[in-house]
């Protein structure tokens, strides 16, 4: 009676959790995956098997949003990196002042609200009267215009990333350098090591755990980048800053086709499963 008695307590805690986890997150992931198999046929919904998959291949804007986001990927995720590893190295310093309140400007970005940060950038990158360009006019830099040109909108996107999303990393790599015995510090020292030995051959060793899941959740965010290139650019100009969730939205909401969509995210879910293993295949650790 009291084993009963305790699973019953045990399933009332547990029971809500589980009701809201079937009802928002199953439920929608079943549902989006059957989607993907249908599509509408005069205000009918029907069974069109492999169709939608094997429309992505002929899609030329799918494409061209993942070659987007590949080159996104490519510059913005090791830069973004190198500099976290740069700042927390920095802000891990014992004879650092106010370290608190640096920890603390780093990581506001992360947490500033999403529409506030683009009006921001859009008013610093106007091309007409922006702060960006007016910096740049005192070193005798002609006027960009930052969202709507194809290169520099990309950039402008790349710098927006970054800005956000240094100091959530840098947190993260700072906690796995504060877990490191100051021991071997001590240890490199007195074997001659200088500080970017130390760096090098020490400290980046041990991070390699810390590191990795940077590189993949950032890889992970940076495939389903949406609120910034919709809110900067709306994919903009001519498709430069296109992403998968960006070609997705439209297809969804603005056409429709709820049925493509779907195939659309379970395409981005596969890829993103893809470089996930290779990145913890190439990079994990090796015993």
């Amino acid at each position: 009676m009291g084993l009963r008695k305790s699973r019953l307590t045990a399933w009332i805690f547990v029971g809500p959790a589980i009701a809201l986890f079937a009802v928002f997150f199953a439920y929608p992931l079943v549902a989006s995956l059957v989607q993907s198999f249908q599509t509408d046929d005069r205000g009918e919904t029907v069974w069109a098997g492999f169709d939608n998959y094997s429309r992505l291949f002929g899609d030329e804007l799918f494409g061209k949003s993942l070659i987007n986001t590949g080159l996104i990927l490519i510059v913005q995720v090791p830069v973004m990196t190198v500099l976290a590893l740069i700042v927390a190295q920095i802000l891990n310093q014992s004879w650092l002042k106010l370290r608190s309140g640096y920890r603390i400007a780093y990581f506001l970005p992360a947490v500033t609200t999403l529409v506030a940060y683009a009006i921001v950038f859009r008013v610093l990158l106007r091309a007409d009267n922006g702060v960006m360009n007016h910096l740049l006019g005192y070193l005798g830099v002609a006027p960009i215009d930052w969202l709507h040109d194809p290169f520099w909108a990309k950039v402008a996107l790349i710098a927006s990333i970054t800005w956000r999303w240094t100091g959530y990393n840098m947190v993260i790599i700072l906690a796995g350098l504060q877990s490191i015995p100051k021991e071997q510090y001590e240890a490199a020292s007195v074997d001659g090591a200088g500080a970017l030995t130390t760096y090098v051959k020490v400290i980046v060793p041990q991070l390699r755990p810390v590191i990795l899941f940077c590189l993949i959740t950032s890889t992970i965010g940076t495939l389903q980048l949406f609120d910034e290139p919709y809110l900067l650019t709306q994919g903009g100009p001519d498709n430069a800053t296109l992403t998968p969730l960006v070609h997705l939205y439209k297809i969804g909401f603005e056409q429709l086709d709820f049925g493509y969509a779907s195939a659309i995210a379970w395409a981005v879910v596969a890829i993103i499963g893809v470089l996930s293993f290779v990145q913890f295949k190439f990079l994990g650790r090796r015993e």
